[in-house]
């Protein structure tokens, strides 16, 4: 069963990670995947030709999504090319972390910028196109650094829980509309880094997951799909966090 058949979808900062899984898993259940990242590499080209295979219509876009005169740019060209958007998942996403003491103001800007900014960019700029045709399915990447805290990561978990708020409220404004605002809250996703771990502090790390595994980035794909197809059509304004319980 193909749950997005004949939907249109965009995400940001999907060239890697969590994004590029999601993009995946979407063109895998039959939408058309519009995606951004700040500029074309070969990982956003072989994702393309990838989804291409997949749903030739699938489409890359070079923009910074923090910056709010592309992200009007990149809502012409979707009106224009599709004439709709049914999904939009506001995944770009940076890290600076250090202690507060040692952070500096361009830090703390930066990251509230791309995180944070990227967001109410990206709504503000496809709300009129949903709001239009009565539907769609807002889906912003949260962190449950951004339900709980965490040291040495105040700029993150900031832009993080200010996601959450803004997401609450949107959901409340376009709700009467049609249209769907929920966060999704990554706990800690198995990468490279975490693969790399001391052996003694990566054991701890998994003991104090209720499920003693690491997320993947599938699993938080699974949860975008979800809140991306109908199956989700009651729910709005929710976090959903993607922890293995950590955050209990």
């Amino acid at each position: 069963m193909k749950l997005l058949e004949n939907k249109i979808a965009l995400i940001t900062g999907a060239s890697r990670g969590i994004g590029k899984r999601t993009a995946q898993l979407f063109a895998e259940h039959g939408a058309t995947v519009i995606f951004t990242d700040l500029k074309e590499t070969e990982s956003s080209s072989a994702l393309l030709a990838e989804l291409q295979a997949l749903q030739p219509k699938s489409t890359f876009i070079a923009s910074n999504a923090a910056n709010y005169e592309d992200t009007l740019k990149v809502a012409e060209q979707v009106q224009k090319e599709f004439g709709r958007i049914d999904a939009l998942v506001n995944n770009a996403g940076i890290t600076r972390d250090t202690l507060l003491l040692r952070m500096s103001p361009q830090d703390w800007d930066l990251v509230l910028e791309v995180n944070l900014r990227s967001v109410f960019n990206y709504c503000k700029a496809f709300a009129p196109m949903m709001l239009k045709q009565r539907s769609g399915s807002i889906i912003n990447t949260s962190s449950v650094v951004g339900v709980n805290g965490n040291a040495g990561q105040c700029n993150y978990s900031a832009s993080k829980a200010g996601i959450i708020g803004f997401s609450k409220s949107l959901a409340k404004e376009l709700g009467s509309r049609g249209i769907r605002c929920n966060a999704v809250a990554p706990g800690f996703i198995e990468t490279v880094m975490t693969q790399q771990m001391p052996e003694e502090a990566r054991a701890k790390w998994l003991n104090d997951i209720p499920l003693h595994r690491g997320g993947t980035e599938l699993d938080v794909a699974r949860t975008s799909l979800f809140l991306a197809s109908d199956l989700s059509e009651y729910i709005t304004g929710q976090v959903i966090c993607v922890d293995g319980g950590i955050s209990l």
